[in-house]
């Protein structure tokens, strides 16, 4: 297991690559270039920037989250050609710096949806916080305006060029379905996949966040049965998954263990993260601890270890503790408490294998 953390870049992020730096086994940064409209060509010069960053404390940059997929690809317009070429320029500057593992999802106008990106927690901490009613009951215009109020930085997954033409995409996606979604996620992949191959890149889908369908929109990365199908749309090693178990354990149904087990060779990429499900459909994000939360972390890492696990690993989300005043989710003490408890599972199994001095 290979531990990064995900880093947002300078004037954009309350995390320093020097605290970064301090946490024990972190190696690289899960990085991206924000300021690039989804659809853009990656400018090189702006790749070498971030690289010249991380470079003077001694990180890689072999992990990218994420580079964004147009509108256009999701909804198969013609002028989806145009920006599929843009991408594969965009993954081939990315290998001339190193880069091995390219994260993106296919989710339709919005990334992840939480209601609420403070929620107080019985210990004081805050942290996202989903309420199922509210969604059904709820304007998403109304949600895009809460969630740029309370947050002074960009917000992943929530880009304003996006935002700006809900009206426009809602009515483009009326009629999409899921197999349509399927149809153009193939398409995409059918382009893309034979240049990550010959860049040596791994291209790594992020599951649906919460895994099901919102205000009306069709979610196809939402289950084992889910993944397995996109594993055999483009049949090959560089065609693979980023397993993040907050986004698939909201549903306790998801046997993600189960998944790991299944897929470990197509994982190059690891979100690790609990969550606890409430009965009514609510989901509140927790610490990483397996007892905090529905998702059995334990047996999680557990089972990256027993298949010999050596790609790429991150906390994920993190609660706010401490009064840290950070990106909702992404503080540095809740994420770097998480990941010492990863690597103290998996110490634990190295030494229980006789593998741990």
């Amino acid at each position: 297991m290979r531990m990064t953390f995900r880093w947002f870049g300078e004037g954009n992020d309350t995390v320093s690559l020097e605290q970064i730096k301090q946490i024990p086994g972190v190696e690289g940064l899960v990085w991206s270039l924000h300021d690039v409209p989804a659809g853009d060509e990656w400018p090189m010069e702006k790749i070498e920037e971030v690289k010249g960053q991380a470079d003077r404390y001694g990180f890689h940059l072999e992990v990218v989250e994420s580079v964004n997929v147009h509108e256009d690809i999701k909804l198969g317009l013609p002028s989806r050609d145009q920006y599929i070429e843009n991408y594969k320029r965009t993954i081939e500057k990315l290998a001339k710096v190193g880069v091995k593992v390219i994260c993106y999802n296919f989710m339709p106008i919005f990334d992840w949806l939480r209601t609420d990106l403070h929620k107080a927690g019985a210990d004081g901490s805050t942290a996202l916080f989903y309420e199922k009613s509210k969604i059904h009951n709820t304007d998403p215009f109304e949600l895009v305006k809460v969630i740029n109020q309370n947050s002074a930085l960009t917000m992943p997954g929530w880009e304003p060029e996006r935002l700006e033409h809900l009206t426009s995409l809602f009515e483009a996606y009326r009629n999409v379905t899921e197999e349509d979604l399927w149809n153009h996620l193939q398409y995409f992949l059918e382009e893309i996949v034979p240049v990550a191959e010959r860049n040596g890149i791994k291209m790594a889908i992020h599951p649906d966040d919460p895994p099901w369908s919102i205000f009306g929109l069709p979610r196809i990365i939402t289950s084992q049965q889910n993944l397995r199908r996109f594993l055999k749309l483009a049949d090959s090693p560089s065609n693979g998954i980023t397993l993040c178990t907050g986004s698939l354990g909201a549903n306790p149904d998801n046997d993600i263990i189960g998944m790991i087990h299944e897929f470990h060779e197509r994982i190059p990429f690891a979100h690790i993260r609990n969550v606890s499900v409430f009965e009514n459909g609510d989901f509140m994000e927790t610490s990483h601890r397996t007892t905090d939360g529905t998702v059995d972390i334990a047996g999680v890492v557990k089972a990256y270890y027993e298949n010999g696990f050596t790609g790429y690993a991150r906390p994920d989300h993190g609660r706010h503790i401490w009064g840290e005043t950070c990106r909702p989710g992404y503080g540095l003490y809740d994420r770097a408490l998480g990941i010492m408890y990863l690597w103290g599972l998996w110490d634990a199994y190295a030494k229980q294998a006789g593998r741990l001095n």
